[in-house]
């Protein structure tokens, strides 16, 4: 359950990185209590808005069966993998911004809209990193049951304790920790997350007839790395790795690791020039 560690870790430190700023910029203001009052009030709601996520996703999973649950399932699954990929690009092209932006649209709000503007940004801010957390989770635990879905909880859990931990640390200046740092590990990790998503959607597609595997398999490697179990287990769920690949799966991954790198060349070249 790396995968799920992974992604709740990384939209925990951007909800924690957006809370913080706030944070910082309220202790300036000439009444604070009450503006981080609101921004409390703002981020209890932005939490609301994301179970609200699941539990629709969940009662839309009650009621399908057969051909369109099947078709709901992988739909999400493909949605999940698209969204990391974008969010990685929107946080490669603005997040040395971010805080800048932060802070002048709570400069306006609270000039306009008061309390209720900063309280809508926070909501907006944690609403959106919960729902893709969901959605996320959702995309990666759909065949889990019983002991499964307890270790999925878990995993998410630990997530979120690692979240606070690092956004701790990096408040407290710890020697080589910096958010740009990691922002750049977890890009190379979630995209491999992205990667695994794709693949698992992929396999769904050919185990139901919807798509040719074309060549199957292209190699077997299962003697030297068996994606089933151990090792090789951890790299197909955290990578996507298969030891007896189709050439569906492989067109699959080469198209998505092309269209990675080409977007995040040209957010960090509209970042550079914005700069």
């Amino acid at each position: 359950m790396l995968n799920v560690q992974i992604v709740v870790w990384r939209e925990s430190l951007e909800a924690m990185l957006v809370i913080g700023v706030l944070l910082a910029w309220i202790a300036r203001q000439p009444d604070p209590k009450r503006l981080s009052r609101a921004l409390w009030l703002g981020v209890g709601g932005g939490i609301l808005l994301a179970f609200g996520l699941g539990g629709l996703m969940f009662a839309t999973q009650s009621g399908l069966d057969g051909e369109a649950l099947e078709l709901f399932q992988v739909v999400i699954v493909f949605f999940a993998a698209a969204l990391i990929l974008q969010m990685v690009t929107w946080m490669r092209l603005h997040g040395r911004d971010m805080k800048r932006q932060l802070e002048a649209g709570a400069s306006r709000t609270s000039e306009g809209r008061g309390r209720f503007g900063l309280a809508t940004i926070a909501a907006l801010a944690v609403g959106r990193e919960g729902a893709e957390t969901v959605v996320f989770m959702y995309g990666m635990g759909i065949e889990q049951q019983g002991r499964a879905l307890f270790d999925v909880l878990l995993a998410a859990l630990l997530g979120l304790a690692a979240a606070g931990l690092t956004a701790w640390l990096v408040a407290r200046g710890a020697r080589f920790l910096s958010y740009r740092v990691l922002f750049r590990v977890s890009e190379i990790l979630l995209l491999l997350v992205a990667a695994a998503l794709l693949g698992n959607g992929v396999d769904r597609l050919i185990g139901l007839d919807w798509l040719s595997p074309l060549i199957d398999p292209l190699w077997d490697s299962s003697n030297l790395l068996d994606d089933a179990t151990g090792t090789g287990r951890v790299l197909a769920d955290f990578t996507g790795y298969r030891a007896r690949p189709t050439a569906s799966i492989l067109i699959a991954y080469l198209g998505f690791w092309v269209i990675a790198l080409w977007r995040l060349h040209r957010a960090s070249a509209a970042s550079a020039n914005v700069s």
